[in-house]
C-alpha cells in the first residue's frame, strides 16, 4: 500500500478576468521509506502541490490519498519545513518546538520531555531559551526542522528548506536530514523535497519527479540508483543531473515516447 497517491492532480486559481493552470493531470505515489524530491522550473507549482499533499489547498480536480484515506482536511501525519523558517520571533527556541504539540492539544507532561528530544536531536542543546533574532540561519532552520519532527510526522515535506542558507551550512543540514530519514528510531517514514537545486535533489532523493513549465505536468520520474554517499564530481552523478536539466529545459520527451537508458520513465 502506498503511503501517499496522488491521482490525476489539476490546480487552477481564479483570477478578475480568466484562470490560471497551475498544474495539470498530475499522478505519482509515495512508498514507506521514500525519499522523493520533486524539481521543476519557478512557478510550476512544486510549493503548490506541497500544500495540496498536506491538505492546507485543495486541487481543482484529481484527489489525494494518505494511506488510502482522502486528504480533504489537514493531515496531521504530516508535517512542513518551510524555506523562510517560519518561526515564531516572539516565542523562544523551546516554545516554537512546542508550538505544533500544543497545536495538537498535548498535556503539558508530554510536551516538555518531546521538546528536550528533539531539540537535542537536532543539536540545539544550549538554545532551548534563544530567540529566533539571536540565532544564524542554519540555526533557526534546525527549530524548524525540530518543530516539525517534534509531532512525529509519518511524511516530512521540505519546500527549499537549504536555500537561504550558505553553501557549507546547507551541506551539513542535508547530511544531518538524511541521517534523521535512515534512522530507524525516529520519524520520519518519508520525505518530500521541493527544490530548484537538481544537484541536490539527486544527492538527496531515491526518486526524481521532474515538473515542467507551468502549467506544471509530470515530465518523468527519474530513479537515483547512486550508493550514498553520493559524490557530486562522479560521472554518473553528472549524468543524471544533465539528464534532469535536460528534462527541464527540453520539456522532456512526448508521453509514451521513449525515455532513453538509465531510469528516466516518461509519465503520461
Amino acid at each position: 500500500m502506498a503511503l501517499i497517491r496522488v491521482e490525476h492532480v489539476s490546480k487552477s486559481f481564479a483570477s478578475r478576468h480568466t484562470s490560471i493552470s497551475i498544474m495539470q493531470d498530475i499522478s505519482f505515489a509515495v512508498k514507506d521509506s521514500d525519499f522523493l524530491a520533486i524539481v521543476g522550473p519557478s512557478g510550476c507549482g512544486k510549493s503548490t502541490l506541497l500544500r495540496l499533499i498536506q491538505g492546507l489547498d485543495r486541487p481543482t480536480k484529481g484527489q489525494i490519498f494518505f494511506r488510502d484515506q482522502a486528504v480533504d482536511q489537514v493531515c496531521r501525519q504530516m508535517a512542513m519545513v518551510f524555506q523562510n523558517f517560519a518561526l515564531y520571533p516572539w516565542l523562544t527556541v523551546a516554545q516554537n518546538v512546542a508550538f505544533g504539540l500544543e497545536a495538537l492539544g498535548w498535556p503539558p507532561e508530554r510536551i516538555a520531555p518531546q521538546v528536550e528530544r528533539y531539540i537535542s536531536v537536532i543539536g540545539l542543546d544550549g538554545f532551548q531559551e534563544a530567540y529566533p533574532r539571536e540565532l544564524s540561519g542554519g540555526m533557526r532552520q534546525r527549530v524548524g526542522l525540530a518543530r516539525a519532527l517534534a509531532v512525529e510526522p509519518a511524511v516530512l515535506l521540505m519546500d527549499e528548506p537549504f536555500s537561504a542558507l550558505d553553501p557549507l551550512t546547507a551541506a551539513n543540514l542535508r547530511d544531518e536530514v538524511l541521517q534523521l530519514w535512515r534512522d530507524p528510531q525516529l520519524p520520519p517514514e518519508a520525505v518530500l523535497l521541493v527544490s530548484h537545486n537538481i544537484e541536490e535533489a539527486i544527492e538527496l532523493a531515491d526518486r526524481v519527479i521532474v515538473l515542467s513549465r507551468r502549467p506544471g505536468h509530470l515530465l518523468a520520474e527519474v530513479a537515483v540508483n547512486l550508493p550514498r554517499p553520493r559524490d557530486r564530481k562522479s560521472a554518473a552523478f553528472y549524468d543524471l543531473t544533465d539528464r534532469v536539466y535536460s528534462l527541464i529545459t527540453q520539456g522532456g520527451p512526448p508521453a509514451g515516447g521513449p525515455s532513453g537508458d538509465g531510469g528516466a520513465s516518461p509519465v503520461g
